[in-house]
């Protein structure tokens, strides 16, 4: 059988990632935000997290295909932003199948480091009805900058499974995304939440979540919601951005702790 020939710039990237190891503490920081977002119950079985390399923009961490919550830091990998392998000693690791929703949103989005795609719960029914997510809750003034929603059919049309499993899909998830808005909604599937970095990506995760249960709740009350304004909602994200700090330190202390706890 003849060898596989690479591209030259592929094989570029691959000579590149072989000159010094993965990043230890960023991928400690990967695991921690897969096991709080399956802690928290953002994330189940499925759903996946990245984060942009920050020593190649070009470049992000994600794990293999693998339940979140058993992320451990020997199933962080390396893809390009095509969603390639760039270590040859990960040939043959499964990948998910939805890897392109991260690599297309870092192509379109430089301002963004983190991204979460997960299947939360709560805010599906916001995605196949005419009810708008809108932010009620202070941690989620980012919900100000928008919620579009990403209608897998306006893309490729009727009979998919809604999942997004090609480069083309990434790119149209993206481009729905748009410059400014820190979630895109993906009819009857979820959400995919971008943030600066990945502390705040999983901070968003979270508070798209709670946003969407007190909606509903607010809803089943009666009588008009008072939203946040459009101010309101800008100052508080402003906020928020330096606020993430403080949940993340307990979530990613909980996870190392857990982490201690199943060494042998």
């Amino acid at each position: 059988m003849p060898a596989k020939v690479l591209s030259p710039r592929r094989s570029a990237s691959r000579r590149r990632a072989s000159l010094y190891p993965l990043d230890r503490e960023l991928a400690c920081d990967l695991v921690a935000a897969n096991r709080t977002l399956a802690r928290l119950a953002v994330l189940d079985a499925f759903g996946h997290v990245s984060v942009r390399d920050p020593r190649d923009p070009h470049r992000y961490l994600i794990a293999r295909s693998i339940a979140p919550e058993s992320v451990t830091a020997a199933d962080i990998l390396v893809l390009d932003l095509d969603s390639e392998i760039v270590d040859p000693r990960d040939e043959g690791k499964l990948l998910y199948r939805e890897r392109f929703i991260h690599g297309e949103i870092y192509k379109a989005r430089p301002d963004v480091n983190a991204v979460v795609h997960s299947h939360s719960p709560t805010v599906v029914p916001f995605t196949v009805t005419r009810a708008k997510l809108r932010p009620l809750l202070h941690n989620a003034g980012f919900l100000g900058l928008g919620v579009p929603l990403f209608e897998i059919r306006k893309s490729v049309g009727d009979g998919t499974d809604l999942m997004v499993l090609t480069p083309k899909l990434g790119k149209d998830l993206a481009q729905k995304l748009g410059k400014d808005a820190a979630v895109v909604l993906m009819r009857g599937h979820g959400d995919s939440v971008v943030g600066p970095s990945l502390p705040n990506a999983v901070f968003r995760a979270y508070y798209t979540e709670i946003n969407a249960r007190q909606q509903l709740a607010a809803v089943t009350l009666g009588g008009p919601i008072n939203f946040m304004t459009r101010a309101e909602a800008r100052t508080a994200n402003d906020a928020m951005l330096r606020a993430s700090s403080r949940p993340w330190a307990l979530w990613r202390r909980r996870t190392m702790a857990e982490l201690r706890a199943e060494e042998p």
